[in-house]
């Protein structure tokens, strides 16, 4: 993404709430209780406990109390019309901003084109859209896919220095986040000749199909898998499973990184089923308020803000972190 198209202002989130609040009395341009922002949610809806965070996180956040009217649209069955439904509902209503988190990254240059015509500003959450043209949005908040996938390969690296084979759970096909994570993955593993590549294949973020994927790649190579990347912790959860139940033991006979961060891939690895566990931080609706309520006072944001993130190579780092886990 182009970063410099775009500079952020340089106030805090809660400073800046306040001086939106002050200027919605004189001239409508921000929320109270007496003149809400209406912001239209174009979600993903259900899709494990990563999304779940995110997503209660934004309405969390965006409260009648924060001075917002919130309508959330989650997707149908992960459906990606029902979201441009919901997208051209929200420029006929008239909405003051859109939030969106897109199930595909790419077809949506003729939503984004009509938002713009109604000067409805549109903010990326989470996913980004393809081919990325950032004249057609705000801007786009979400940890860095290629930096946090980049991390996982280096710990692969430095966990098996002779090399290893390995097989690639990903999510999804088409989304935004998926090509990140290989993008990352791919560059630093394929100039290292000691790993061998298996192969990779969807298991749509679902522990169900993550197992039984694993199941048959276990088969089909006589077991001798000895490291999965699992793009996310559900996946990663059911590569374990599919381990345990081909008498191996996850964690020693077969190393499981995974990304994301949830509560239960921490557990795991603290149980040592999991061996790697790459943060990808699903709360920041603070930083969303911070971009829209600049957005809503005609000022400019980069067109890509990053969300810190962080990682767990250690049963000892996953204990440290459990109690303080919040999805």
């Amino acid at each position: 993404m182009n970063t410099t198209r775009r500079s952020v202002l340089g106030l805090g989130a809660a400073g800046l709430t306040a001086a939106v609040l002050a200027a919605c009395s004189s001239n409508g341009g921000g929320g109270s209780s007496d003149d809400p922002v209406t912001i239209g949610f174009v979600a993903v809806g259900p899709e494990g406990a990563w999304r779940q965070a995110n997503e209660q996180n934004i309405q969390d956040t965006f409260t009648e109390d924060a001075g917002f009217t919130l309508k959330y649209a989650p997707a149908t069955n992960l459906d990606q019309k029902s979201q441009i439904d919901a997208f051209t509902s929200f420029i006929d209503e008239g909405v003051d901003l859109i939030l969106l988190s897109a199930t595909e990254g790419s077809g949506w240059e003729e939503s984004l084109n009509r938002a713009q015509e109604a000067e409805i500003p549109v903010i990326l959450i989470d996913r980004g859209i393809e081919p990325d043209d950032t004249d057609l949005y705000e801007t786009r908040l979400a940890p860095d896919n290629v930096a946090v996938s980049t991390s996982v390969a280096e710990w692969a690296k430095s966990t098996f220095p002779d090399g290893a084979t390995y097989f690639v759970l990903e999510g999804p096909a088409g989304v935004s986040v998926v090509n990140e994570r290989n993008e990352g993955w791919n560059e630093v593993m394929e100039g290292e000749s000691a790993f061998t590549d298996l192969g990779s294949q969807t298991a749509n973020w679902s522990t169900e199909e993550a197992k039984s994927v694993f199941e048959t790649v276990l088969k089909s190579n006589d077991n001798d898998v000895q490291l999965v990347f699992a793009q996310n912790d559900e996946m990663g959860l059911g590569a374990a499973q599919a381990v345990q139940e081909a008498g191996l033991t996850p964690g020693e006979d077969v190393k499981i990184a995974t990304i994301d961060g949830t509560e239960a891939a921490l557990q795991a690895l603290a149980d040592g089923t999991l061996s790697f566990v790459a943060e990808y931080n699903p709360l920041f609706g603070e930083q969303a308020l911070e971009a829209v309520n600049t957005v809503l006072e005609g000022g400019e944001v980069e067109s890509y803000i990053q969300v810190e993130s962080t990682t767990f190579d250690s049963p000892e780092a996953a204990e440290e972190a459990l109690p303080d886990r919040k999805y």
